[in-house]
């Protein structure tokens, strides 16, 4: 199933010359916004600074659990086993969790946490992030998936350590 499902999003690729550029936009470049919006967010006032370190926190977090996950498990890149359409190089290293979708939904749960609209956007951008490691050939969905799990649960036990949750602004 993982696989067919991968073949279905894969095989598009290479039809189509924009979405293939907004695909690989999204890939190598969409980390850049990211960042952007948590500097603007550490400028912005106490309660979004708090945002921005959870945020960064859990970043590290789900850094730290990849590299654990990846010393006991390797799991080989779609292109290392089978032939597969793919748009730009890629590491060979594993498969499982891709480091991508783990930065971009640890920064997206630890803001929609705290700001359900501003929230909202960023786990589009990390929706369609991960479904462009898989349309480059680089990760199956089930890396996606897991990557997505993993770093929202980071992000949400790094959020409730804080003790702060979205309701904190309406209550001061």
């Amino acid at each position: 199933m993982d696989y067919k499902l991968f073949r279905a999003i894969n095989l598009l690729s290479g039809r189509s010359a924009p979405v293939d550029v907004l695909m690989i936009f999204l890939s190598k470049k969409i980390r850049y916004v990211y960042i952007l919006v948590l500097i603007l967010m550490w400028f912005r006032n106490e309660h979004y600074r708090r945002v921005s370190w959870n945020a960064v926190v859990s970043s590290g977090i789900t850094l730290f659990l990849h590299t654990l996950v990846n010393i006991f498990y390797f799991k080989p890149r779609p292109f290392a086993k089978r032939r597969v359409g793919i748009l730009i190089p890629s590491k060979t290293d594993s498969s499982f969790p891709s480091k991508h979708t783990l930065l971009a939904c640890a920064v997206s749960t630890s803001i929609i946490l705290y700001d359900r609209f501003l929230g909202s956007i960023m786990w589009i951008l990390s929706v369609l992030t991960g479904f462009s490691r898989i349309w480059l050939g680089h990760h199956y969905p089930s890396d996606i998936i897991g990557s997505a799990i993993m770093a929202s649960m980071t992000s949400m036990a790094v959020g409730k350590t804080t003790g702060k949750f979205m309701d904190e602004r309406t209550q001061n």
